[in-house]
């Protein structure tokens, strides 16, 4: 979860100032984490507390951690509606289709053995909040582009199946795309746009600059490209280390990284 963490960090402060090139340093001043991250860590321990367990379990657990984690960072950047219903005693899905279900899934494309069981948490993770169709399908297509990432298929075999399965048009590159890429927070406005961005990269970081450089909903994008990135390349770069990434995250967030990290280890 590392390359969604620094995707979110390198994004955050562009998201509201938007650069349409890839020369910028990496981890700057300012660079943060943002309510990416947060929701990121909330659903990776939910699902790392619920394994094996049934859909309302799950559904469960992931309530009680996102309302969590969200109320002890409350000013990370969440959106409206989603900040009421982080203060909500009865929280309900309120049909998003926003790209918050996509952002904060990835940890769903690590922690199973089939695509098919991927596909059924990822849509999980997204109900509880983004029951909205494009809400699920962003979420089950950044968790598919992992899970393939991560099992050794090509760029080519994850392009392919990521366009069968959820008809997102990835036969564009950024060029074609950062001229006239606006503000987008919708998953179908976004998701493509952060896969493509990992296609076109040669590494972690590169991809990462790929998206920075769209424009738009740069650090939620970033998140979703670094996500996917880490999954093909590892987390490897000249530029940057986790304990560059440690140094910005508060002690509890590293705890659920290091048992992440540890779980996938044991797997």
């Amino acid at each position: 979860m590392y390359g969604a963490i620094l995707g979110d960090m390198v994004g955050s402060v562009y998201e509201w100032h938007n650069i349409k090139t890839k020369n910028f340093p990496l981890l700057r001043e300012g660079c943060r984490f943002t309510d990416d991250s947060v929701m990121t860590i909330a659903v990776a321990e939910a699902l790392m507390d619920s394994l094996g367990e049934n859909e309302a379990d799950h559904k469960a657990a992931l309530v009680k951690s996102m309302q969590k984690w969200g109320l002890r960072y409350p000013n990370a950047g969440y959106g409206g509606r989603f900040s009421e219903w982080l203060l909500a005693s009865n929280p309900r899905p309120y049909y998003s289709w926003g790209n918050g279900s996509a952002m904060r899934v990835s940890s769903a494309g690590w922690l199973y053995d089939t695509l098919e069981e991927t596909l059924e948490k990822a849509k999980w993770t997204a109900e509880v909040t983004h029951n909205h169709p494009e809400g699920i399908r962003g979420a089950q297509a950044v968790a598919a582009a992992i899970y393939l990432a991560r099992t050794n298929r090509s760029k080519a075999e994850i392009k392919a199946y990521i366009m069968d399965r959820f008809f997102y048009d990835l036969n564009r590159t950024c060029n074609q795309i950062r001229p006239k890429y606006k503000f987008d927070v919708s998953c179908q406005g976004s998701v493509p746009e952060a896969i493509i961005a990992f296609l076109e990269g040669e590494d972690l970081t590169d991809a990462i600059r790929n998206a920075v450089s769209l424009g738009g909903d740069s650090d939620t994008i970033a998140c979703i490209t670094g996500a996917v990135g880490e999954a093909f390349w590892g987390f490897h770069s000249g530029e940057v280390t986790a304990r560059d990434i440690d140094r910005r995250l508060p002690d509890g967030m590293i705890a659920v990284l290091e048992r992440f990290t540890e779980y996938r280890k044991a797997d």
